[in-house]
């Protein structure tokens, strides 16, 4: 358990969600360590630099490090990497978690929570998903453009139900006084699955279409595809006992539609070719429907094309040919 105190954080991957959420926590005055891969030397000479609607802010001195074994053990541990690299959190984690600390997983997709439970205990794992539209502009560089509401949930094994819990309030008291919007929900297992509502669809239809947000439900048929999707995991969640009701599903659409014209971070991470989070966001809620006997066909089908892309258009010099022929074909 996590006493009443001014709790330490330590952020690993802190690209556009990680370097905002720790950057605030930091402002607010909490002890934050940040580790960093290919921005380490810029954001130890130079900082943290925020631009949001909330306000833009400059951190000039933060604590970074580029090795784990060198961070403090922290109370709380925030997990803001791309989930294909999380191949690494078996030898981060254990170095800068403290004995009675929590790892909290700002990460989308399904699953990462049992994956890390493996590494620290069933019992030392939270979820948050968050709502957020953030781009990283450059090294140690990012632009908030709106939103950022984390939903909080606690993990257990087999993703039951695990109503609010203590630590749950503390931290998310630490988030509020941070300037963020918190949001404590009772079940990890439907907060992740109504966040898939939107990830899926929006994320999966972006790269393959090569498209941006507005563009996609600005188009009728497309955005009956992206309805069409968003039914199949309905009814996949339904199988488990989760629920969410049509209001829901309209709600979610109806603020895609409105939101500032970006292009998913699937679609900023295919354009870079960088591999993409297909496995996390796509494969794993597929074979959870398939494990309780639910088929779903159109998420099958895209999961199958983000492969294929993922495969021949990323992470390699051929790949980023492919990416030049594809983006200027005429």
């Amino acid at each position: 358990m996590i006493n009443d105190f001014r709790r330490s954080y330590a952020i690993i991957g802190a690209g556009a969600i990680g370097a905002f959420y720790g950057a605030c926590l930091q402002r607010a005055g909490f002890d934050v360590h940040f580790l960093l891969n290919r921005d380490f030397d810029h954001v130890c000479q130079h900082g943290l630099i925020i631009e949001s609607p909330d306000g833009d802010f400059a951190l000039p001195s933060v604590k970074a490090y580029n090795e784990a074994s060198q961070m403090p053990p922290c109370d709380v541990v925030i997990v803001a990497l791309k989930t294909t690299s999380n191949h690494l959190l078996p030898q981060i984690l254990p170095q800068v978690l403290k004995d009675n600390g929590v790892v909290l997983v700002l990460q989308n997709g399904w699953g990462m929570e049992e994956e890390i439970a493996e590494i620290v205990g069933s019992d030392r794992v939270m979820g948050g998903v968050c709502f957020t539209l953030n781009y990283k502009l450059g090294a140690g560089h990012i632009r908030h453009l709106d939103y950022g509401l984390i939903t909080l949930a606690d993990y257990v094994t087999g993703y039951r139900a695990a109503g609010v819990s203590i630590r749950m309030s503390q931290i998310a008291a630490d988030f509020a006084l941070a300037g963020v919007m918190i949001q404590l929900h009772e079940d990890l297992f439907l907060a992740r699955w109504q966040k898939l509502i939107c990830n899926i669809p929006v994320n999966g239809l972006s790269v393959v279409l090569n498209s941006t947000n507005q563009e996609m439900f600005d188009d009728a048929h497309v955005r009956t595809s992206i309805e069409q999707l968003m039914q199949e995991i309905v009814i996949a969640a339904k199988a488990y006992g989760r629920y969410i009701p049509e209001l829901f599903v309209q709600k979610r659409i109806k603020q895609s539609a409105a939101m500032k014209d970006y292009e998913t971070s699937m679609k900023i991470d295919f354009n870079q070719g960088r591999s993409l989070e297909v496995e996390a966001i796509f494969g794993n809620p597929l074979r959870t429907a398939w494990q309780a006997g639910v088929q779903m066909p159109q998420v099958s089908m895209l999961y199958r094309q983000l492969k294929f892309f993922d495969a021949h258009y990323c992470l390699s010099e051929e790949g980023s040919q492919r990416r030049h022929r594809r983006f200027t074909a005429v």
